[in-house]
């Protein structure tokens, strides 16, 4: 029998069994053989590792791939040094823009400058003919100027629903508008075309195959707040056709884009898609995926829903997105019509709001393996934790917050809850399948810079989260493969490095088992293989 692609004397890492072998063979894009087996073997390509170590591919369970390729293009705040440094930077932007075009940036962190927000005052002050909108890293809150927030219709408005506009002493708009407050700003952007859509899909996926991603899931597309365009599928789909689309690619669809569906009253399908389309449809390169519902908002915001107030900001509990009965309802309507239901829950109010409503979607109507998520889950009390493991539901992690947010994170929920906050450990102990992912452009996208959080949990400043949440490397490598792969009902496909498996690996530049821990991140990517063949192959190694 001969094959197409050998890749020998390497130090694979299968995920699956056995654990550890020295060689993989390819046949049609699938792993047809490992370790001896696979070098007993005749293929058309025989490729020498070197002794590099090999990996599954790294898969992404949540990101914001459009809003991240649209952001390669925008003002990149995230290394701003203080609110001086972000005014001058605006500035500089500005002298490139003609007068009434839109300026935006994105990634500003006050704690990262020790200062506040940017204020519409100084935002007019220094670009008065400019529509200026700066997102806060979180994305959950951003600052527009004057011209920004006339043209949403903000100062008509008392107040938002699930949002907040920030006021002043005197009633007046800051500028900040937080959670749902933002879709008067979003409803300026939106639609993005589709076809700056596919160019902003395209660079993003260039970046991800760089940093040893074969696959990702887009978590939320088409509506609400977070979606792009009510046609945000055919960018993907034109992506693909164009060979842009360079990494797997699971779809979320905001549950604002489901409807009723007039079909059969036995069927059961009250919400979907036109023609009753749900998770599931597609193929592993492109993919529905499961509904995507918000609950809450965002810790460094302080816009969680958490059942006891921030430490910092006594009387604030932060802010449930939809009233307990609507998140609820929308739940489970979207479980009994047939979806994977994918709910953001970051405080403990809200992440146990979502365990509730999901209990009882599956015992009013069962279903089997309905393997439910709850994005974020960043606040989880011992109580929830039992129950994540009991209904099998899927907590999506995004631990390199802790580097980037973990500071504010600390101050704002305080030493009593802090052990509840961004769990790994207790999770994998428990039986439960955590997936890893990033949440980009919220957070640095590349998983050996996640992993390595996972290991060491320590805060930009330095401070070390809950030591005892701390994993081993394999534990964080089953996060970012066989586990993500789980989260989206892929682990057929996807996951291991073992025979039937589609052959999507990572060779390693350094073995991560013989560098210190603080260096994992400077791990190069010798190699992203997809289906068999190099999808970034900076040396060429795979010739």
């Amino acid at each position: 029998m001969k094959i197409d692609l050998i890749l020998r004397n390497g130090h694979v890492w299968t995920m699956g069994e056995p654990g550890r072998t020295h060689a993989l063979g390819v046949l049609g894009g699938r792993i047809v053989a490992v370790g001896d087996e696979a070098t007993g073997l005749e293929a058309d390509r025989v490729v020498d590792l070197g002794g590099r170590t090999v990996v599954p591919g790294f898969h992404d369970a949540h990101a914001h791939t459009g809003r991240f390729g649209l952001g390669l293009t925008q003002l990149n705040l995230s290394d701003a040094t203080s609110l001086d440094d972000i005014y001058q930077r605006v500035v500089r932007r500005a002298a490139d823009l003609p007068n009434g075009a839109w300026l935006i940036g994105h990634s500003y962190e006050p704690a990262g400058y020790g200062g506040g927000h940017p204020r519409r005052a100084d935002l007019d002050r220094i670009a008065p003919a400019h529509r200026v909108w700066l997102k806060h890293r979180s994305e959950h809150m951003g600052v527009g100027n004057t011209l920004v927030l006339e043209d949403a219709g903000v100062f008509g408005i008392d107040q938002v629903r699930g949002g907040i506009i920030e006021r002043d002493g005197a009633g007046e708009p800051t500028g900040l508008l937080q959670e749902q407050a933002q879709a008067l700003v979003n409803d300026l952007l939106v639609p993005v075309a589709v076809r700056e859509l596919v160019e902003a899909i395209g660079a993003a996926h260039q970046r991800y195959v760089a940093e040893g991603l074969v696959a990702c899931q887009e978590a939320g597309i088409g509506g609400g707040w977070i979606g792009l365009s009510p046609v945000e599928l055919a960018a993907y789909q034109t992506a693909l056709r164009e060979g842009k689309l360079r990494v797997r690619t699971t779809l979320m669809p905001a549950y604002e884009t489901l409807r009723e569906l007039n079909g059969h009253d036995t069927d059961e399908l009250e919400l979907g898609l036109d023609l009753g389309l749900t998770t599931g449809l597609g193929d592993p390169m492109l993919r529905l995926g499961a509904v995507k519902i918000f609950a809450d908002g965002a810790l460094a915001s302080r816009t969680a829903a958490m059942t006891d107030e921030f430490s910092n900001e006594p009387g604030n509990r932060g802010v449930l997105q939809l009233e307990p009965e609507e998140l609820r309802d929308r739940i489970i309507g979207a479980h009994r019509s047939g979806w994977q239901v994918a709910t953001h829950a970051i405080g403990d109010r809200a992440v146990g709001l979502v365990i509730d409503a999901y209990r009882e979607a599956l015992t009013r109507w069962p279903r089997s393996d309905a393997r439910h998520r709850i994005e974020h889950c960043s606040v989880t009390t011992p109580e929830h934790v039992s129950a994540l493991a009991e209904l099998g539901v899927v907590p999506v992690l995004q631990n390199y917050f802790i580097h980037t947010l973990g500071d504010a994170v600390l101050a704002n929920v305080g030493p009593q809850r802090r052990d509840w906050v961004y769990r790994l450990q207790s999770l994998l102990a428990a039986g439960i399948p955590a997936a890893g992912s990033s949440d980009r452009p919220v957070a640095d996208g590349a998983p050996l810079k996640a992993i390595q959080r996972m290991l060491t949990r320590r805060t930009a400043d330095g401070q070390v989260f809950s030591p005892h949440e701390a994993v081993s490397f394999e534990d964080a490598l089953r996060c970012y493969t066989v586990n993500a792969a789980h989260s989206a009902f892929l682990e057929h496909q996807l996951g291991t490095l073992t025979p039937g498996k589609l052959a999507d690996a990572v060779v390693l530049a350094e073995d991560p088992t013989a560098v210190p821990t603080d260096s994992l991140d400077q791990i190069g990517i010798a190699a992203t293989i997809i289906g068999g063949q190099p999808a970034h192959d900076p040396d060429a190694l795979l010739g």
